[in-house]
């Protein structure tokens, strides 16, 4: 099992890089560091920055959105950053974000994402590769002669050659992204693997390999997971509900949120309608108490280090390759480690 570090810097109103909590989980094997963006900091500075203060660990975005840059745009951040870090390091997750953001902060149509994130992902790979820069697709119409042009677009090539491979994964939910995942992509960040994922993704992962001819022996699934060391495991559940309740309620409208689809994938369907009617409702604190139990006791790794061992094991067998790690303390990394035994691997 594969370990990473996920950092929340987006979340801040004041960006603070835990720098020296990067350097303990490179130095305990982490095989990857992930940032990711909303509307505040966004996902690939910090790891710029990070690709100067470390010299091993794998540096990931998951996500960026793809409604913020265009896919050459993308690329030339992906190229830039892995030739500061020396090559080979760099991992570019992407994501579609939800249509309030796409259409209120960026200003794009939310149009068809499957569509958009096939084509971004294609141009993405050509300019990686060096090839004159076409694409014939609706949604990333390049050289573009659309309204407004003067005709004089050349299909162009990179002028910065890789200093290594850049790995392209998809956040993905729904068995669309899922299968689109599978067939072109190098790895995947599932939204609420859980216990049921291998039954809940597995089928539609499996159409996609079909569709690519195989499943190429180093595809990556990285879940998430919190890991919390406390004797008050109650009190630790407790503090998760409200940002759950937030993300799962509000971050989405009636028809189209993910988190609350992520939920329902995980087996909380009730709740998770429960908690977006409240939140919608304005009942925020009954929203709150609507998020169950289970639900993060299932999903995060809480308690004393003895239950986080006994704990550990299912983990193991979720048909997961790796898993996102977010801790607030040393002591939560130094125990995963200990568990994968990334120590002795030095991630690779």
């Amino acid at each position: 099992m594969k370990l990473a570090l996920g950092l929340d810097l987006y979340r801040g109103a004041a960006l603070n890089m835990p720098v020296e909590q990067v350097l303990l989980a490179e130095e305990l094997g982490f095989h990857s560091v992930w940032t990711a963006e909303a509307y505040g900091s966004d996902a690939l500075s910090p790891l710029a920055y990070l690709a100067a203060v470390t010299t091993r660990i794998k540096l990931g975005t998951g996500v960026v959105q793809i409604a913020a840059r265009t896919p050459a745009a993308t690329a030339m951040h992906a190229l830039t950053i892995d030739a500061l870090a020396g090559g080979n390091r760099v991992i570019i997750g992407l994501g579609v974000s939800g249509p309030q953001i796409v259409e209120g902060w960026y200003g794009q149509p939310w149009g068809s994402p499957n569509r958009r994130l096939r084509e971004y992902v294609d141009i993405m790979k050509k300019v990686f590769a060096r090839e004159p820069l076409t694409n014939a697709g609706p949604e990333f119409p390049l050289p573009y002669n659309g309204p407004g042009t003067i005709g004089q677009g050349k299909p162009l090539r990179s002028i910065l050659h890789p200093a290594g491979e850049i790995e392209l994964w998809l956040a993905a939910g729904g068995p669309k992204n899922t299968e689109l995942c599978a067939e072109i992509c190098d790895g995947m960040l599932p939204m609420g693997w859980g216990q049921e994922g291998p039954s809940v993704y597995g089928p539609h992962l499996e159409s996609g390999f079909t569709k690519r001819g195989n499943r190429p022996d180093n595809f990556e699934i990285f879940g998430g997971v919190g890991v919390v060391l406390t004797d008050d495991v109650k009190g630790a559940i407790d503090a998760m509900k409200p940002l759950t309740a937030m993300y799962v309620g509000g971050m989405g409208s009636a028809t189209h949120n993910y988190h609350r689809e992520s939920m329902a994938r995980r087996g909380f369907p009730e709740a998770a309608q429960r908690i977006h009617e409240c939140w919608m409702a304005g009942k925020r604190e009954e929203a709150i108490a609507a998020v169950p139990d289970e639900y993060h006791d299932d999903g995060s790794l809480i308690g004393s280090p003895a239950r986080i061992r006994e704990r550990w094991e299912s983990w193991t067998k979720m048909g997961l390759t790796g898993l996102i790690i977010r801790s607030e303390t040393d002591e939560g990394l130094n125990l995963v480690a200990d568990l994968a035994g990334t120590r002795d691997t030095q991630g690779q």
